[in-house]
């Protein structure tokens, strides 16, 4: 029979267990000894500190061994029961269990002292190492090890005890709650938004906010001339009116009218008026026989012979078959051109009753030459001049004119094409369309005042251009730009620069400001 065996010690198979725990003395707290007796040479308590010396490189452990469970320290030269070790998974023990733990090896060394008989233990279940796949399920109704005390109670509160819910159903009602309170917030901010982008202006004249859509009665002063053309009708007037500084906004004559009810019928001419009236007082003046200047008619700044002729033959009841054969010949009015374009000055005239086509040229033509005179331009060099000016007067703002004159001058200086979509629309016929971007057939065209096309100016002006354009073709403003793009036409800005780098950046602007206002004049489409 092997050592372990015959070592181990012999029960009676017949003895009560409970005769065991009756005669238990009452425990005493003990302390807990380490038995410091060499270890009789041989034995297994030897052999196992050898093995631990040389382990530690030939030192002895710095914890000595324990006695076995189960013998005394006399017996030394006796070997103890060996017990298997098994991987057992260990939980860590509440504080409040520690004293506990630690006073019972004393209880059950005391009790086999007394009895002489080793203490009873259950054998402790073997359990094999686990592995990540092999995780035991979890038990519902049982709290985890080393949970919090208030999880235990909050697992198993009662119904009926008015507990709280738990805490994931209170977040998720939380949740629920806000997406309620959200979608009900921005569904009346959507419609607050809706509501201001219909109805903002009417809004806001409601409630008195913003500035008033109307001068106030009293404030007319000055004097303006106001063009009314064949055929207009309540929208275009109220347009010549505010460009004419007639009225505070643009739609606020033709909302007049179709607030009132009033059906008007406008009559071409040119008509007397004043400053900052309100649209009551326009209308008023537009009525009265007293404003309209008889035998009166005008010609428009950057307007070309094409779209003035119209006009002038309604305002002088001049056929205008008349007109076209006065402007044929522009030897007739001393003239070195092959057009008249750019010489019938932009103003308002008032002629004489029986005025004829040639005399009512003539006295543009006239007009035009004064303009020459007052700016210092060299008779010879009058028509050079005179197209400067002209895409001076299509291409800029009356306050960006020296500019456009510098850029224009410097291509021209370094054989450079000025490339002014005003002077490729001209040549095509598509100047007056009303945008600003040209088509690709107009940029294409073989014409002699596409400049796309042509290096230098046009043939001829390709409009009448106004005394501002005329001084700034005369005296240009110091600068080296070679580009310039306008980046808003709400307010006409317009960017200058010198590298075609920087140009890109002014056309980037200028392209984000159309795609932000489709309907803001950039192109047809």
């Amino acid at each position: 029979m092997p050592e372990r065996e015959s070592a181990s010690p012999q029960h009676d198979p017949h003895a009560r267990l409970g005769d065991l725990f009756e005669n238990l003395p009452d425990p005493t707290q003990q302390i807990p000894t380490v038995d410091e007796t060499p270890p009789a040479p041989g034995s297994r308590r030897a052999a196992r500190e050898a093995a631990a010396t040389r382990s530690n490189g030939g030192s002895t452990p710095r914890t000595p061994a324990a006695p076995s469970r189960g013998t005394s320290a006399e017996d030394g030269a006796a070997d103890a029961p060996v017990t298997r070790a098994f991987p057992v998974t260990v939980a860590e023990p509440a504080p409040e269990r520690a004293a506990e733990a630690e006073a019972a090896p004393a209880a059950r060394q005391s009790a086999v002292s007394q009895s002489g008989e080793p203490e009873a233990m259950p054998p402790a279940p073997a359990t094999t190492p686990r592995t990540a796949s092999e995780e035991p399920a979890p038990v519902r109704d049982a709290p985890a090890s080393g949970g919090r005390l208030e999880d235990l109670f909050h697992e198993h509160a009662d119904d009926g005890s008015g507990a709280k819910p738990p805490a994931r159903k209170r977040r998720t009602g939380c949740l629920v709650a806000l997406i309620i309170v959200l979608a009900v917030v921005g569904g009346i901010a959507g419609a607050g938004i809706w509501a201001w982008n219909t109805y903002g202006d009417r809004i806001s004249e409601t409630l008195g906010w913003g500035d008033p859509k109307d001068w106030e009665p009293g404030q007319a002063t000055g004097e303006v001339l106001v063009t009314i053309k064949e055929g207009d009708t309540g929208g275009p007037v109220s347009t010549a009116l505010f460009e004419a500084g007639v009225t505070r906004t643009e739609d606020v004559f033709y909302d007049y009218l179709v607030d009132e009810g009033i059906a008007v019928t406008f009559y071409p001419g040119n008509y007397r008026l004043q400053e900052k009236m309100t649209a009551e007082a326009a209308l008023a003046a537009l009525k009265d026989p007293a404003n309209k200047l008889e035998n009166s008619a005008s010609v428009g700044e950057g307007a070309t012979i094409a779209s003035s002729l119209p006009g002038i033959a309604d305002s002088l009841a001049i056929p205008i078959e008349d007109l076209e054969a006065a402007v044929a010949d522009p030897a007739a009015y001393g003239v070195t051109a092959q057009s008249l374009e750019g010489w019938l000055f932009p103003a308002v005239y008032t002629f004489d009753p029986g005025v004829t086509a040639q005399q009512v040229i003539q006295r543009m033509v006239d007009r035009t030459r004064e303009s020459l005179d007052g700016a210092g331009v060299p008779a010879e060099d009058a028509q050079r001049v005179l197209t400067i000016a002209s895409i001076i007067q299509r291409e800029g703002l009356t306050a960006d004119f020296p500019k456009v004159s510098r850029v224009i001058q410097n291509r021209l200086d370094i054989d450079m094409m000025l490339q002014m979509d005003s002077t490729a629309q001209y040549g095509y016929g598509s100047l007056h369309e009303g945008v600003v971007s040209s088509s690709a057939e107009a940029l294409e065209d073989p014409n002699p005042w596409n400049t796309y096309v042509h290096t230098g100016l046009p043939v001829t002006p390709i409009a009448s251009p106004s005394d501002a354009a005329i001084k700034a073709a005369m005296s240009p403003a110091d600068g080296p730009w070679l580009y310039f793009v306008t980046v808003n036409l709400a307010t006409g800005e317009t960017q200058f620069s010198e590298t075609y780098e920087e140009h890109l950046k002014g056309v980037e602007k200028w392209d984000q400001w159309c795609k932000e206002n489709p309907d803001g004049g950039c192109s047809a489409g």
